[in-house]
């Protein structure tokens, strides 16, 4: 429990007994996890709260939000290997469509995208489709 406290306290979240537990769930998961897998992992927490620790989670750049194409929205921790300087989760997601599992590949990266003079970027969502390796086999 001490690194999950320390990563909230890091990102300015009061590290409550929920966002600490919800905190060491999603560090667990080998993929993106939508509200709903959140909420069944913790059967007896309220939903709202649950929402609410994510949304606080995402503001505070602790996870993202992944666009699967599912219409689920789902969410993971970013990646912050290279500090909150260098913070970015412009990486490719792959969406199984067997499986339906959504997963972050940040080692490949999103290009740097050149816009028209004043298009001003807000979000980028890149996604693959396919079969995953574990289906794939």
């Amino acid at each position: 429990m001490e690194e999950s406290e320390k990563q909230l306290k890091r990102f300015g979240v009061r590290p409550t007994a929920m966002r600490i537990l919800v905190h060491q769930f999603m560090a667990s998961q080998n993929s993106a996890v939508s509200l709903s897998s959140v909420e069944g992992n913790f059967e007896k927490s309220d939903r709202t709260t649950l929402y609410r620790t994510l949304k606080t989670f995402e503001e505070k750049c602790i996870v993202h939000q992944i666009d699967d194409g599912t219409g689920i929205p789902k969410y993971a921790l970013c990646d912050h290997d290279n500090g909150m300087a260098n913070h970015s989760d412009l990486h490719l997601h792959f969406h199984c469509t067997k499986c339906n599992r959504t997963t972050c590949l940040t080692e490949h990266r999103i290009p740097q995208i050149n816009l028209p003079d004043n298009f001003i970027p807000e979000d980028v969502n890149m996604l693959v489709k396919g079969t995953c390796e574990h289906c794939n086999q």
